[in-house]
């Protein structure tokens, strides 16, 4: 009898350390082809090839020294749920070389063995304050996130 945790935790696994490398191609075959990544900075990434060009061109692009450590993930086959803590280093004007760190929650749709929708929760202004961002550009983040979060956002 297969166990879906088990499963499910090979799986985000292989994303996530093919994230951290930046392998774009090797990150996008954990997901369905028109599966869907929603991204806490960057927003939704749809398909394939956009969730490749999110990886190597927005993620790698922004940071480097990736390290993404999972626990205690959980599935049913169809649903799967998995805490994080998520580690980089800042290439991003105004905090070159900080070292940026937070916890967080990912949550995924599954479909034949693959990927169909990652999303995730975690502490945004958390993340930009590390990255010693202003206050007022940290709230205007915020304020941005929070009105894409109302019902008919952005």
């Amino acid at each position: 009898m297969n166990d879906p945790s088990s499963e499910f935790a090979a799986l985000i696994e292989r994303m996530t350390q093919a994230i951290c490398r930046g392998d774009g191609a090797a990150a996008t075959a954990c997901f369905v082809p028109d599966g869907i990544y929603h991204d806490g900075f960057y927003g939704e990434f749809r398909g394939r090839e956009a969730i490749r060009d999110m990886v190597e061109n927005h993620f790698h692009a922004n940071a480097r020294d990736f390290v993404w450590k999972l626990a205690d993930a959980l599935s049913d086959g169809s649903l799967g749920y998995a805490r994080y803590d998520f580690t980089y280093t800042s290439k991003i004007a105004g905090s070159v070389g900080t070292r940026v760190h937070f916890p967080g929650i990912a949550q995924l749709r599954l479909k034949d063995g693959l990927i169909s929708r990652y999303s995730e929760v975690f502490d945004r202004g958390l993340a930009l304050a590390q990255m010693n961002f202003a206050p007022e550009r940290i709230a205007k983040s915020l304020a941005r996130w929070a009105a894409a979060e109302k019902p008919g956002g952005k």
